[in-house]
């Protein structure tokens, strides 16, 4: 009887599991239930509770400037147009089986794809050290008889083991983890529906596109890597599906939790896990929760190995994966991230107008064309590392980059003061119907399409 895996010889990775190096093709394994789980945990975190906050757009001092229905309504808008941005990621994953930061040479040059991806790997690894850091830290709300390194180091090595074998986690996701989720997320709304809830509609709408980016920049955070696994897509339909409905619908539905969880306890986010730990039963679903939150630094790890492999493309991903699930693990022990939500504005200023560039080239910019009768590639998109630089699409990248900055400087204190002096210098005062998120990735994409035309002629 011929086993679920199919072995290679001896050296080779399992025929329905990723390769080792990018020397070897992708395997196209997953469809659109694997996919569309995967997506759908990563769209269920820790996060969506804990930050639920940011989608009320909160002044200097932490106060919520918006309502709380003006938040659920900002971060649905916010989540179904990053829910979109996500889906155009994932495409050119599955339509050339290139992983996402190798597709940035064609897209820039083999060598000029350097810098965006070594900005991806520091980001990636920060990434993962604070899921490892929030996981270790919900365990101990559910029970502090275990010291705080002793969950660190236990995410860890379960963060290392599912990145070792990447697909056999996304189908261990399809097949369990995610009906458990339901169940728990179901548990959980019916248990904070009950509860007596204040005016939700009490506040202003004021400041409704901040809360919409705040929601918009959770989504664009996972844009630099979709390509990762959507190469191993069977289609293109399955990986756009997967990656915009999916993960949309179950961040929606989590992040209307945490804002209701938010309402219970007055605004206050140092208690909003209250709600869910209070409930019958409570502690029980919460842990499934804590055990998913797993995926997050999984998908944040695999997909640091495969960004350091469009660096070093015969690096071994197992041994880098061993060694940053325990880099990672040391920095958790070692650091103490408070605040993510300006390093998450930071982070979509970089990866919303880069997607805007990518998108109007790939889809639009250069003529498409099928070769060996299943895959299409695209006339000109050389992945290869001898890829031309074309600074045009940096200077189309840099000018999105400025747009978001001069709309939404963000947090970061001397950073924001720079981008404010700007503002001041050319006279601009950003509107409140101002989407830095949308006008970056509009602005970025006109410019890329019109350099490309100009340089074609």
């Amino acid at each position: 009887m011929t086993s679920d895996v199919e072995r290679r010889p001896q050296g080779e990775p399992p025929a329905n599991e990723a390769p080792f190096t990018l020397d070897e093709p992708a395997p196209r394994v997953l469809g659109f239930w694997d996919q569309s789980a995967f997506w759908a945990n990563l769209g269920v975190s820790l996060l969506a509770f804990s930050g639920a906050y940011t989608v009320l757009a909160p002044d200097a001092d932490g106060r919520p400037t918006i309502s709380i229905m003006a938040g659920i309504v900002a971060m649905a808008v916010g989540t179904a147009l990053g829910g979109l941005m996500l889906g155009l990621a994932a495409v050119p994953g599955a339509r050339t089986g290139q992983p996402a930061m190798v597709l940035l040479r064609g897209l820039f040059g083999a060598r000029l794809s350097y810098a965006p991806t070594v900005l991806n790997i520091a980001q990636l690894i920060g990434w993962g050290t604070f899921e490892l850091i929030v996981i270790a830290d919900a365990a101990r709300e559910l029970w502090d008889g275990v010291p705080r390194w002793g969950y660190v180091v236990a995410a860890g090595v379960i963060t290392t083991v599912l990145t070792v074998w990447p697909l056999g986690s996304v189908r261990l996701l399809r097949r369990y983890v995610t009906v458990a989720v339901g169940i728990a997320l179901v548990y959980f709304y019916v248990e904070l529906v009950r509860q007596p809830l204040p005016d939700l509609s009490e506040g202003s709408w004021g400041g409704f596109w901040i809360g919409a980016d705040a929601a918009l920049a959770v989504s664009i955070s996972w844009v630099p890597v979709a390509a990762d696994y959507t190469r191993h897509s069977r289609s293109e339909r399955a990986a756009f599906g997967a990656a915009s409905v999916g993960y949309s619908v179950t961040q929606i539905i989590a992040y209307v939790l945490g804002l209701l969880a938010l309402a219970l306890v007055a605004g206050d986010s140092t208690r909003i896990f209250d709600p869910f730990l209070g409930a019958t039963l409570g502690v029980v679903f919460f842990a499934i929760f804590v055990l998913r939150e797993a995926d997050q630094s999984f998908a944040d790890t695999y997909s640091t190995a495969v960004s350091i492999q469009n660096l070093f493309p015969r690096a071994d991903r197992r041994v880098l994966s061993v060694a940053l699930g325990a880099g990672i693990t040391v920095l958790a022990l070692v650091l103490d991230i408070g605040d993510y939500a300006g390093f998450l504005t930071l982070i979509g200023s970089v990866f919303v107008p880069m997607l805007g560039v990518l998108a109007a080239d790939f889809f639009l910019g250069r003529r498409r064309r099928a070769t060996g009768g299943k895959e299409a590639e695209l006339d000109g998109w050389d992945v290869s590392r001898r890829a031309p630089s074309r600074w045009g699409m940096i200077a189309a990248w840099a000018v999105g980059f400025a747009v978001y900055q001069l709309i939404n400087p963000g947090t970061v204190e001397h950073w924001a003061g720079f981008w404010r002096d700007v503002q001041e210098a050319v006279h601009f005062t950003p509107q409140s119907w101002m989407s830095a998120s949308l006008l970056s990735f509009l602005v970025a994409g006109a410019a890329a399409l019109l350099i490309g035309m100009l340089t074609r002629r």
